[in-house]
């Protein structure tokens, strides 16, 4: 038995792995990967709040205000300069015509000479390079007449001037180039600025963007308070002043005359003569209401800011730069507290938008992108200054 059994084939034993415990092995195999993954992924950034958009999308508008004014800089650049450039080349065309004139006469001494059978010096001028070395070199200016002399310098004086003409156009055109591609920088700038915006608020939710409406609602009702205060406090100070010209009226002699006015809204002075002003500008603006903004836009069916002010001020004879760096530079300087109808209204500390005063704490400007011209408070926005343009 012994022998037998020592013979016998070992039967090897295969472990069968039930489904059950399959699945589960499977199951932990995934989860320790997926555990691995996470924890070497970026952790996801927490979704903004309301608030954190509001603020983001102002400042994404004001960059694009800022933008706009570098673009509308760069497009008054690349007009000045591509005029710059047409009244050279037109020089140059002209300079052109009188060399070519100057040539002429001299190929008819030239022709003329040829026909007798030798080369003569007005012959070979034309085929040197440099009249005026030829002439040094060989002592021929004695030996032409007066008339060949005075064609000589005409050639030379026209071919000095064609030059020059020619170097001008060549460097203006360059100037051009770089205020063309300067145009394109900006315009790129402040369609990325909108779209980074309009992004931000398509990523809202409904109740999200009643949220931000009504956040909107808050600031316009502050803004508008702050308005109503110094409407108030110009009321007090046009009755303060009208009581201080009647107790002037009484104090005069009954002889003395009162209707010469003393520079002030009501008089012949300089007042009355920008509050006349003040009026055609209030009137355009007014018409205006209503009209898109439109980044870049000067009217008639659309405005940027600076291009609505501009236009308002010109329709009362005068003419303001295009944009706000520039108006802000034109004028008197004057106080918040001191503001009139027909003043500009500057914002920001980069000086990126401006409106008109129209008195009682508003303005009328063009305010954003998807906003119409209208009438809003001047505390809106944070106020840099103010200028009376006239």
């Amino acid at each position: 038995m012994s022998a037998l059994a020592s013979h016998r084939k070992t039967r090897s034993r295969t472990l069968k792995t039930s489904p059950a415990v399959g699945f589960t092995t499977a199951a932990l195999a995934s989860v320790t990967l997926l555990s691995t993954q996470s924890a070497n992924a970026a952790p996801t950034e927490p979704k903004p709040s309301v608030e954190e958009v509001q603020k983001k999308v102002d400042d994404l508008y004001r960059q694009a205000g800022t933008a706009t004014q570098q673009f509308n800089k760069a497009k008054e650049a690349t007009e000045e300069k591509r005029r710059e450039v047409d009244e050279l080349l037109d020089d140059a065309a002209k300079r052109t015509d009188k060399l070519n004139e100057s040539r002429r006469a001299l190929g008819n001494y030239a022709a003329a000479q040829y026909r007798t059978g030798a080369v003569t010096p007005t012959a070979a001028l034309l085929l040197a390079d440099s009249p005026e070395a030829y002439f040094d070199q060989t002592q021929l200016m004695s030996r032409l007449t007066d008339r060949q002399r005075s064609a000589i310098t005409d050639y030379e004086t026209q071919r000095a001037a064609a030059a020059e003409q020619r170097a001008g156009a060549t460097k203006s055109l360059e100037s051009l180039t770089r205020s063309q591609q300067a145009l394109r920088t900006s315009k790129q700038d402040v369609q990325a600025k909108l779209g980074e915006a309009r992004t931000l608020l398509s990523k809202l939710t409904a109740e999200e963007k009643a949220r931000l409406a009504a956040i909107e609602r808050k600031k316009e009702e502050e803004a508008r308070r702050r308005a109503e205060a110094k409407a108030q406090e110009e009321a007090d100070a046009r009755a303060e002043a009208e009581a201080e010209r009647r107790r002037q009226e009484q104090t005069q002699d009954p002889g003395t005359s009162t209707g010469t006015g003393t520079g002030t809204d009501t008089g012949t002075g300089t007042g009355s003569t920008y509050a006349a002003k003040a009026e055609k500008v209030l009137s355009f603006a007014r018409s205006q209401i209503g009209k898109p903004y439109v980044w870049g836009a000067s009217g008639p069916s659309s405005y940027d800011c600076s291009g609505l002010t501009q236009a308002a001020w010109k329709a009362a004879g005068v003419d303001l730069p295009r944009t706000t760096w520039d108006q802000v530079e034109v004028g008197e300087r004057v106080a918040t507290s001191d503001l009139l109808p027909g003043d500009l209204v500057f914002f920001y500390d980069d000086i990126s938008h401006v409106g008109i005063y129209i008195g009682d704490g508003k303005m009328i400007h063009a305010p954003k992108p998807g906003a119409n011209v209208r009438e809003e408070s001047i505390y809106y926005m944070p106020i840099y200054g103010s200028v009376r343009p006239a």
